[in-house]
């Protein structure tokens, strides 16, 4: 997946691919999987579409118990880091650089450098603070992800504190393509 790719814009600053195929194999389950997910505007987040499961060994059934086993959420969660992007500089420059998330997250597995943070969580932070939590509300929501812990996380902060920074987040413009709804099924 590259910036080119990333041709529907979410939010105020993100641009997503508005489908993707992940493949992956389970070696010990002895199953590949392809998942198509595609950007529904309505849901804010990708869908899975279909799943085409294939059993790798030849002493592997692919039936209810087998199938039951391929974390196919999680397959999408993967995949999603890789499909969304941002720019650091004006988006409005051809020549401007876009970064997916996953190429933003550090080897601690954390988007945000800790001094970053800590400059986004102190008092008065307002435009620096809306950005990076469209970034980690985007970043969460659009893979199925719990967004407020994704922030709480990155942040250091309360739940409390997290549900504030993105009902303003939300007020302002910033989440819209967006969405989360809280005890959605799993892989679905």
């Amino acid at each position: 997946m590259t910036s080119q790719d990333a041709t529907q814009p979410v939010g105020s600053a993100l641009r997503i691919a508005p489908a993707f195929i992940a493949t992956t194999a389970d070696v010990p389950l002895g199953v590949s999987t392809a998942v198509t997910a595609l950007y529904v505007a309505d849901a804010g987040r990708y869908v899975i579409k279909s799943v085409t499961n294939t059993a790798v060994r030849d002493d592997v059934e692919l039936n209810y118990p087998t199938v039951a086993k391929v974390g196919m959420q999680a397959i999408v969660q993967t995949a999603a880091p890789r499909c969304i992007f941002l720019t650091l500089d004006d988006e409005a420059d051809p020549l401007a650089r876009w970064l997916s998330v996953s190429e933003l997250t550090t080897s601690q597995g954390r988007l945000l450098p800790p001094a970053l943070a800590a400059d986004v969580v102190r008092r008065g932070a307002g435009e620096a603070r809306m950005q990076v939590i469209e970034l980690l509300y985007g970043s969460a929501a659009l893979a199925g992800q719990p967004p407020a812990k994704l922030i709480q996380t990155e942040l250091g902060v309360p739940h409390r504190t997290a549900s504030s920074w993105i009902i303003a987040a939300r007020a302002a413009g910033r989440l819209r393509g967006m969405n989360y709804n809280a005890g959605r099924p799993a892989g679905g």
